[in-house]
């Protein structure tokens, strides 16, 4: 079956419904759902009973790259500063020396084993080098296993942000492969290029869209998402454009963005969410349309070989290395060794080969879609096992306290206070979004001229208003009153308040 304009909508309708329905069932089986979407894609293609034919490796590479851009963000956007700034320094090092060290020794190893030149083999182990977050975190959700310490942190913070990494080697040696006379010495400027640039433009998009997210007055709050959606592409393209890393100023945006006090920010973190959720079931079935399972047979003998040695050995000795200045248990090493999970980006980035007309692309995309299918089974399944095994697992009743306690702690506070703004107060004409409110701290209703007004980010004070505050302690309550009463402000009237606890 061809793809036509006319029946696209029909079966990508159907696929999506499909995937859905299996990714459900996945859960029970601790498979991550992705693979089930990759599978169904594979099934629907030329080989399998759908017939699809499609074979164009620069659309694919378009629709990843889309994809790509709201999985990225999206992950970004969720990232607690205070959650990874403990771990910032080795979850950096994990995304940047240990992708290098990885690229770098199953470059060397394919050399040895396969017809591949040095350069040929290092492409391939730079395309791999990046792991798979939705991966590691739809295993650990499909069994409820929960991680001690520091590690899902620093897990969450090496896949998001190691992808700009893997990225740029790839093209470093697709051209060195592409052109042989380039210097090796020009790697350097293009390197400092692309996370300078990347980084500067990642920082000056996410200032710049607080900026305008929260002084831009939209009659719809359905357009603020729309309008991330327009920052979000801004920092890949401008990057790229400038010579940038075009994920890296993704990211980047993303987790300055995400650690911000917004307008309508639920509402933009539930769309993105949305967002990435149907971008990885379109990717996964993008790429399961553009292989052909009958030519990956040939390749299954180099396929297994090289994944062996990226799990037992590549994983774990780029781990140990860049991990040498960090203070962290023999048992946490050898898990972050395990969870090094490839998943769709090594696949994406399979496509760059093919479209740069590298003569063993074929034979690099077929090997790279195998280890990505076997690290996933191999290393998926088996994951809440080894967290056990490990003693890196948090016991049941421990995670369902600690569940519990942020469940409480973001829905109930102890105490609802009444606060009067003042004539002549500081916080009379300012958005609320401007106040720095404290975050453990929420404005349930305002009363103003006898009406009830829900609040938002962008909703103005003014003087009169009664404010229904939620609290949760003594500490709290004073930190809203500094935000209302600065300076000369006369302290606000506290009509009544209401403990719950």
């Amino acid at each position: 079956m061809s793809i036509t304009t006319e029946n696209i909508l029909l079966i990508g309708s159907i696929l999506l419904f499909i995937s859905i329905l299996a990714g459900k069932t996945s859960y029970r089986f601790g498979v991550p759902t992705l693979l089930f979407f990759l599978l169904i894609g594979m099934l629907a293609g030329n080989d399998g009973i759908g017939k699809i034919e499609f074979n164009d490796p620069q659309i694919a590479q378009f629709i990843g790259i889309v994809a790509l851009n709201f999985i990225l963000f999206s992950g970004g956007f969720d990232t607690e500063w205070r959650s990874v700034r403990p771990v910032l320094w080795q979850g950096v090092s994990l995304s940047t020396i240990g992708v290098v060290i990885t690229a770098l020794t199953v470059g060397v190893f394919i050399s040895l084993v396969s017809d591949f030149t040095i350069i040929e083999g290092m492409l391939l182990g730079a395309i791999v080098a990046s792991t798979d977050a939705a991966a590691v975190f739809s295993i650990l959700r499909s069994k409820n296993t929960g991680l001690k310490h520091n590690l899902r942190p620093t897990l969450e913070l090496e896949s998001g942000s190691n992808d700009p990494m893997a990225y740029f080697l790839v093209l470093t040696f697709i051209m060195l492969i592409t052109d042989p006379e380039k210097s090796s010495w020009s790697i350097i400027p293009f390197f400092l290029r692309q996370f300078i640039v990347g980084a500067v433009l990642g920082l000056a998009t996410g200032y710049f869209g607080k900026l305008v997210i929260n002084r831009i007055r939209l009659d719809y709050e359905g357009l603020y998402p729309v309008l991330v959606i327009a920052l979000m592409f801004f920092a890949f393209a401008g990057s790229d454009f400038a010579g940038g890393n075009g994920f890296l100023a993704v990211y980047i945006a993303a987790v300055y963005l995400g650690n911000q006090d917004l307008i309508h920010k639920k509402t933009i973190i539930k769309v993105f969410d949305g967002f990435a959720w149907l971008m990885q079931i379109v990717l996964f079935l993008t790429l399961g349309l553009l292989v052909t399972p009958s030519t990956v047979l040939p390749v299954v003998g180099i396929g297994l070989l090289i994944s062996i040695f990226l799990i037992v050995i590549a994983r774990p000795l780029s781990v140990y290395l860049s991990l040498i200045p960090f203070r962290l248990r023999n048992r946490e090493r050898v898990f972050l060794s395990w969870v090094g999970l490839r998943g769709a980006v090594p696949i994406v980035f399979a496509t760059y080969p093919l479209i740069a007309g590298i003569e063993k692309a074929g034979s690099i995309f077929n090997i790279v879609f195998f280890i990505s299918v076997t690290s996933i089974l191999l290393q998926g399944t088996t994951l809440p096992f080894v967290a056990k095994l490990l003693h890196v697992s948090l016991p049941e009743r421990v995670r369902r306290r600690t569940q519990l306690e942020v469940e409480l702690s973001e829905t109930f506070r102890s105490e609802i206070s009444e606060i009067r703004i003042p004539s002549g107060g500081s916080a009379a004409g300012r958005k609320i979004v401007d106040l720095r409110f404290p975050r453990s701290a929420f404005i349930m209703i305002i009363k103003r001229d006898g009406i009830f007004i829900t609040p938002n980010g962008s909703t103005e004070l003014r003087e009169g208003d009664t404010l229904l505050i939620l609290t949760h302690d003594e500490k709290t309550l004073g930190a809203v009153r500094s935000c209302l009463m600065k300076g000369r402000d006369q302290p606000g009237e506290f009509e009544r308040k209401l403990h719950l606890r």
